[in-house]
């Protein structure tokens, strides 16, 4: 009897943690952009469209897979979802000073940022890269996906279509 009641109880916490995903917003964090300007994470925006958000780190080859996925499709992402991509780096102080060099050598149409001190990685409960997330067009964060195998970027847009039609 005792074991059915924790269960239950454990099954009540998971889906209350589930559901308060769902309405969970971007935090407002200070990061810093390629040129060493600092934003306010809470300030991405893309006008009623989703935005697709990533960790990364230089050092993770699973991210440079990613993002190299996503930068082949981007622009066919972009036409058909509107969709903006924004991929953040979790690199050290020490790396980022490198980072825009790497990114420029890799010719990215999407926009890059720099999270060396790994305050909004934190905020955003990630772990371990590449982490992404889904926001719809009202901000909210409706979907999130640890890790990345070839293929994910499939789902990803499978995802992006879906919440471009307003929800």
């Amino acid at each position: 009897m005792k074991l059915k009641v924790f269960a239950l109880m454990i099954a009540m916490l998971l889906s209350v943690g589930i559901s308060s995903a769902k309405d969970k917003t971007i935090p407002s964090v200070s990061i810093k952009d390629l040129k060493g300007k600092v934003v306010d994470t809470k300030t991405f925006d893309n006008g009623n469209k989703p935005m697709f958000i990533t960790f990364w780190a230089t050092w993770c080859k699973p991210c440079l897979t990613e993002l190299s996925a996503i930068d082949d499709n981007f622009e066919a992402w972009a036409e058909k979802t509107g969709v903006k991509v924004i991929a953040i780096s979790i690199d050290d102080s020490r790396s980022a000073r490198k980072l825009p060099a790497f990114v420029k050598g890799r010719d990215w149409k999407f926009e890059v940022y720099s999270d060396e001190n790994s305050d909004f990685k934190r905020a955003m409960g990630v772990n371990n890269p590449p982490h992404s997330f889904i926001i719809d067009g009202k901000g909210k964060i409706v979907w999130e996906h640890n890790g990345y195998a070839p293929g994910d970027e499939n789902e990803v847009f499978r995802k992006l279509k879906e919440y471009t039609i307003a929800k």
